[in-house]
């Protein structure tokens, strides 16, 4: 099932990754110590919440799913087309490094990134052993961070294109996503003759579907195999934080990435 509980915490997990290779998890707002209006598992450390909060529900995060929070890998996501590629985690006392897309070939590294109505894209390939995430906003969908992670999987770990397994995450839909004649011409500029299937026009203002122009995207990279989970944070704040549908004041889901070690399968 694609929702998962687990020590008192909700996740939502890609059907198309294979359990017993592939540690994963989208978390809802449900389950943490944050309180309102971050209640209850926020993630972000910059909108408000203490900080002990924060640690407190990245710590029940990682132990439900029994990877050490040494293991974490994470960025500070900055709505760019970097990627980096990491073959160790990130000491918890350092700063962290900005950039939109991360990626390994090491079991004892747990991918880690934040979200808020931005699309989470997971990426696994079996032959290889490689996983990455990518935070894909509309500026890094129209930058298409999507392709540059495919990029950098083929061009640090020789990844072949045809065996990636690519995941949209829940994150806001096309119904409650709205934008500007500027994002709409930039949509244009990227999709070209394909911006029909995810721009309808209302009013002088669009909606933008984040989900299908992330798919064409990686369509258009060589991703063959692309799940899609369907859930609008916009339409299930009660799961879900959603920067839109809250104007702002409300927390950051968590989602994690790793690969299972040989003797964990």
């Amino acid at each position: 099932m694609p929702i998962v509980e687990k020590n008192g915490l909700r996740f939502f997990s890609f059907e198309s990754f294979p359990e017993d290779e592939v540690v994963q998890g989208i978390y809802s707002r449900q389950g943490g110590v944050s309180p309102r209006p971050w209640a209850s598992l926020n993630l972000g450390g910059l909108n408000g919440d203490s900080r002990e909060n924060v640690i407190e529900n990245r710590r029940r995060i990682f132990e439900s799913v029994d990877r050490p929070v040494e293991s974490l890998f994470d960025v500070w996501q900055v709505h760019s087309v970097d990627v980096i590629c990491t073959d160790q985690p990130r000491p918890l006392d350092t700063p962290h490094r900005k950039a939109d897309a991360i990626a390994t070939d090491h079991a004892e590294i747990t991918l880690f990134m934040r979200f808020a109505d931005c699309v989470p894209v997971f990426f696994y390939e079996p032959e290889k052993k490689v996983v990455a995430m990518a935070h894909a906003g509309w500026q890094g969908t129209v930058k298409n961070i999507v392709a540059q992670t495919v990029r950098a999987m083929q061009a640090r770990y020789a990844c072949k294109v045809e065996n990636i397994y690519a995941g949209i995450g829940p994150s806001i839909g096309p119904d409650h996503y709205e934008v500007g004649v500027d994002v709409a011409d930039r949509i244009k500029a990227v999709l070209e003759e394909r911006t029909g299937e995810v721009l309808r026009s209302q009013h002088g203002r669009f909606k933008l579907d984040l989900w299908k122009t992330n798919q064409i995207l990686l369509e258009k990279a060589g991703v063959r195999h692309i799940e899609i989970a369907g859930i609008c944070t916009a339409c299930h704040i009660e799961d879900w934080y959603s920067h839109r549908a809250e104007q702002g004041n409300t927390g950051r889901f968590g989602a994690i990435l790793a690969l299972k070690a040989d003797g964990n399968r």
